[in-house]
């Protein structure tokens, strides 16, 4: 049984402000957290219900873990229906970006994406075709808010995500910066050659004038019926089937 000063600081983690000062974020369901337990990625303690227990990988010896009542898993779970397992995870800490790191590859830069379903589904498309880092402004939902990392389903594990000043990143970039807006070079008519920056906006305001004019080459993907605009998510995936389609991704 848990104490109450253990489910406080657990239930905590569900605010930036207390990831930040413990170093740590939630990870839940058998699959997410045996992609953590099977990564880089430092598991500090487990809590599982018995139900769950059975479908676990063998925990290691060096990482905490507990059995604990469905109802305890409840209370300090961030969804409304608990999977059985709940992993508390090390936040990692990344060298600073190189100019030579984002050369002879492709990274996709997010400008102020604000809602945790999507910035998870462009996390999860970023690993689906190849990608090894997605670089977020500053001013990004926070990547270890639970509802994100559940929704990349595992593939936080093996993505690097940097937050930084995106603005000075695409003004001194030493690759080709691309971006996604209403009138631009079609997708289909872009030469993205084998390296680039890929510019995705906010849902509402796409990409800020601050980063815009230092957009060197802009794309639009072309609009066949009658919708004002796509979701973010799926403009991204679109792009980065294009870059597949193309054979770009080989480099990345």
């Amino acid at each position: 049984m848990l104490s109450k000063p253990q489910i406080r600081t657990v239930t905590s983690l569900q605010h930036k402000k207390f990831r930040r000062e413990h170093g740590l974020f939630i990870v839940e369901g058998i699959k997410s957290v045996t992609e953590f337990l099977q990564s880089d990625y430092i598991v500090q303690h487990i809590f599982y219900t018995p139900q769950a227990a059975a479908k676990l990988i063998k925990i290691p010896q060096n990482i905490k873990s507990d059995e604990v009542s469905g109802e305890t898993l409840e209370r300090i779970s961030a969804l409304k229906t608990p999977q059985g397992v709940l992993a508390l995870v090390r936040i990692p800490s990344y060298p600073p970006l190189t100019a030579d790191a984002l050369r002879n590859t492709f990274h996709l830069i997010l400008d102020d994406i604000q809602d945790p379903g999507n910035l998870g589904t462009i996390i999860r498309t970023a690993e689906w075709f190849g990608f090894r880092r997605v670089i977020c402004s500053p001013n990004c939902v926070d990547v270890y808010n639970p509802k994100v990392v559940q929704a990349t389903m595992g593939s936080l594990a093996r993505i690097e995500v940097h937050y930084t000043d995106i603005t000075a990143l695409v003004r001194d970039a030493p690759v080709p910066v691309f971006g996604t807006v209403l009138n631009g070079t079609p997708l289909y008519e872009t030469a993205f050659g084998h390296e680039g920056l890929i510019v995705m906006g906010n849902e509402g305001n796409g990409i800020s004038a601050a980063v815009l004019k230092h957009i060197r080459h802009p794309v639009t993907i072309p609009r066949i019926g009658r919708a004002e605009s796509l979701n973010v998510a799926v403009s991204t995936a679109i792009v980065c089937a294009e870059l597949a389609r193309n054979g770009k991704m080989g480099a990345i």
